[in-house]
């Protein structure tokens, strides 16, 4: 492989658009083509992004290096598998598959093929989780909320694949346990699937996140709060701006025993070109992979273990009276 890596991006929707135009832009990929069943689409967005729109997979892979795996969440293990089998490094986006299995054999393949699986789990690349997980490294407790309006995107699969894997990746990486319990409730508003989510999570080094996600609320809220023998921290995503209560940052308190306030704020942070950054990385130059298919197993599986606890939740309500049976 020579130092450009030639990027093919499969599904021109929401997301393979935003992909297929940033491609353009970082310093080492070049976008090879697009392909998307929708050929008055695929033709569209590549027109866009200056490149071709291919017939076909096999097309796209034959012509290049690497593809990101922009489709519906459901073709996304058969995609990535068929990339790795071509002996091609993939981006697949969030969710990595639809089952533990599945992810498994995603992780034996990239492994024993040598090959990059990276995971689109975009907060990873964003300037939030570094001003998080460099103030907070052993949480005891953590609060999590993400809302928004409703929008058609997305609404193949429930707000827990949609919206609150986001937050359970990032937990996930500042938690250094297992999930030893999760408790779960939420309903199916406006889809076929859930809508509204909320889980308590406990960790086996007993660790409790609390983490809600809506796609049907008035308004978008993205807050993270955290507490810790470092600290109480607090992060709201869209004002982009975090502030910080301990004794190591910030200015001094009075009257507190020596605690300080840290406030700070961030410019906008292009994470979607960190992401690509750190794909041609790990593909061109060996670079660890930031999140590879193991870490997108782990927030699949702490994903399915929410939708297990909503269905406990759901069968005991039912059975209680409290809801009609479905």
């Amino acid at each position: 492989m020579s130092t450009t890596l030639r990027v093919g991006v499969i599904g021109a929707g929401h997301f393979g658009r935003y992909h297929a135009l940033k491609i353009r832009d970082v310093p080492g990929e070049t976008l090879s083509g697009l392909f998307d069943p929708d050929v008055a689409r695929a033709r569209q967005v590549a027109q866009e992004a200056g490149c071709p729109a291919v017939e076909d997979v096999e097309t796209l892979l034959a012509q290049s290096d690497a593809v990101v795996v922009a489709a519906p969440a459901e073709f996304h293990f058969d995609l990535a598998v068929q990339a790795l089998r071509a002996g091609r490094h993939v981006l697949v986006e969030k969710p990595v598959a639809a089952t533990l299995e599945q992810a498994d054999m995603l992780v034996t393949l990239a492994q024993q093929a040598g090959l990059v699986c990276q995971v689109g789990h975009l907060l990873r690349y964003s300037a939030e989780h570094d001003a998080i997980t460099q103030r907070i490294t052993r949480p005891l407790y953590i609060e999590a909320t993400r809302i928004a309006p409703y929008k058609p995107r997305g609404t193949d699969v429930s707000v827990i694949l949609d919206l609150m894997i986001h937050d359970l990746d990032l937990v996930l990486a500042i938690v250094d346990s297992p999930i030893a319990q999760v408790d779960a409730l939420g309903a199916a508003v406006s889809s076929a699937h859930e809508d509204i989510a909320n889980a308590r999570v406990r960790f086996e080094n007993g660790c409790v996140a609390t983490i809600t996600a809506s796609r049907i609320s008035l308004k978008t809220e993205r807050r993270m709060r955290l507490f810790s023998e470092e600290g109480y921290l607090s992060a709201d995503f869209v004002k982009r701006e975090l502030s910080m209560i301990g004794r190591e940052r910030g200015l001094p308190l009075p009257g507190t025993g020596g605690f300080r306030r840290e406030s700070i704020s961030w410019k906008e942070h292009d994470s979607l070109f960190a992401e690509h950054q750190a794909f041609v990385a790990s593909c061109v130059h060996g670079a660890p992979v930031v999140v590879d298919a193991a870490a997108g197993r782990r927030a699949l599986a702490a994903a399915l273990a929410v939708a297990d606890g909503i269905r406990a939740s759901r069968n005991l309500m039912e059975q209680s009276g409290l809801i009609k049976e479905s």
